[in-house]
């Protein structure tokens, strides 16, 4: 959340891209990017009026909206705006906030750990389910590959499927490079349409994609990002793939 003007005019901007295209999104954004290379990156406006907005844009669209939560606390408070709640990668075997979330009466979507197997959601799973939670989602971001690199394992979408879990793959943060700038992360951008057409054609869920206006200017994982006026592009190619692998 770069700032309330930025937000609602990507998220008009993106309405409009999927209304055109005919296709069902979730609005994302985040209200505090709290796990940053450097102490003095840019974090966000805070939880209650990040989650606010966010609750606002998506009575506007009539849209769901998600964001991550980083605490039982940010929880209490989010639940009341959002509809998915999103747990971070590095949160994702955190068992309080996982039960705080499940607890919520909203949907959950877990970011996989970089560090985690595929089939060790399986125990985020049984504690969303302990708690009642029936309705969540694991999202691939790629694996940690030695140092300041990952790599995506498309076996992970078809392993986690058949746990029986929805998967949903992450095309722009797997191709992170953590803390490759040294005080900031860096990215191969360039390769996200390929991770997204891949997951797509085995078969996840949905597809998780950042996007900014102008990639370079952005604040948080800019070179991960996939231009605005790339996205109808891929898009469409993905609706496409999609049609072919269910038909």
């Amino acid at each position: 959340m770069e700032s309330e003007a930025f937000v609602r005019d990507m998220a008009r901007r993106i309405h409009e891209i999927a209304s055109e295209l005919k296709l069902k999104w979730i609005f994302k954004a985040s209200y505090d990017k709290a796990n940053r290379s450097a102490g003095g990156s840019f974090r966000g406006p805070g939880c209650e009026a990040g989650c606010r907005l966010l609750g606002e844009i998506g009575e506007e669209y009539g849209i769901p909206v998600t964001t991550d939560v980083h605490s039982v606390e940010d929880i209490e408070i989010a639940s009341q705006w959002i509809d998915l709640l999103q747990i971070p990668a590095f949160l994702c075997r955190q068992t309080d906030l996982i039960l705080a979330a499940g607890r919520s009466g909203r949907a959950v979507n877990v970011k996989k750990g970089q560090f985690l197997a595929p089939w060790d959601v399986k125990n985020i799973a049984d504690k969303l389910k302990s708690v009642g939670c029936a309705n969540f989602a694991f999202t691939e971001r790629g694996t940690t590959f030695g140092y300041q690199n990952l790599v995506a394992d498309m076996r992970s979408l078809y392993w986690m499927r058949e746990l029986g879990c929805r998967v949903i793959m992450d095309a722009t943060h797997s191709v992170q490079r953590p803390g490759g700038l040294g005080t900031a992360t860096g990215g191969d951008g360039k390769l996200a349409p390929v991770l997204a057409r891949a997951a797509v054609a085995a078969g996840c869920d949905g597809v998780f994609i950042e996007t900014h206006i102008n990639p370079a200017e952005a604040l948080s994982d800019g070179p991960n990002q996939i231009p605005l006026d790339q996205l109808p592009e891929l898009l469409q190619q993905l609706q496409r793939i999609h049609e072919v692998v269910t038909a």
